[in-house]
């Protein structure tokens, strides 16, 4: 990310968006090493705060950069990738503990949705189209979700009485079924062009 808007001289990228998302990226091989090295019952609690930390930078660091004017294509690039390493390693994680079929349908639709809608915002930006694909509300309902829910699976214990894991699931299922739903709210808004139409 450049350290200002753009035509701004100098580029940095140590600024605070850029750090918070790189921190988010090294918080992949923490969340592993806490899940699968601490002593139980540390290991689970551990590896839930790592990864809720992780999904309050996903908000901080386009907060920062939009309020910074420290914008970039390097952060446009960054910032999803983070988003989608650190939630295919929580899927995995999860369901290496609980391998039950509707936590691996779980896990394949929200993985497969990423690939999915990752595949066709790059071919629309080859044809210049990227613009029509904007992240919509429904996105970022679903974003909310899924770290609430992946969160609640990862710390796996009950808390206050609370069946954390059971809410887990529950949330984790609302973002799968969100994830297609804004999956097909993309490919509505894509169609003209992969239909080979120039209006909507």
């Amino acid at each position: 990310m450049s350290t200002s808007t753009p035509g701004a001289d100098g580029p940095s990228y140590w600024n605070v968006p850029n750090t918070l998302t790189w921190l988010r990226i090294l918080m992949i091989p923490a969340i592993l090493a806490l899940f699968y090295l601490l002593p139980f019952p540390y290991a689970d609690p551990a590896a839930c705060a790592a990864f809720a930390l992780a999904g309050i930078t996903d908000s901080l660091d386009g907060y920062y950069a939009r309020k910074l004017g420290q914008t970039s294509r390097l952060g446009a690039f960054l910032d999803p990738v983070a988003d989608k390493l650190i939630v295919a390693a929580a899927l995995v994680l999860i369901v290496s503990k609980d391998p039950r079929w509707f936590v691996v349908i779980a896990a394949v639709v929200i993985i497969g949705r990423e690939i999915a809608v990752s595949a066709l915002r790059e071919w629309m930006a080859e044809i210049g189209a990227r613009g029509r694909i904007k992240v919509t509300i429904l996105a970022k309902y679903k974003t909310i979700m899924q770290i609430v829910g992946l969160s609640f699976l990862l710390f796996r214990q009950d808390l206050l009485g609370l069946p954390i894991y059971k809410l887990g699931l529950a949330l984790t299922a609302v973002a799968a079924v969100l994830t297609l739903w804004s999956m097909v709210q993309y490919l509505r808004l894509a169609w003209p062009e992969l239909r080979g139409s120039s209006s909507l």
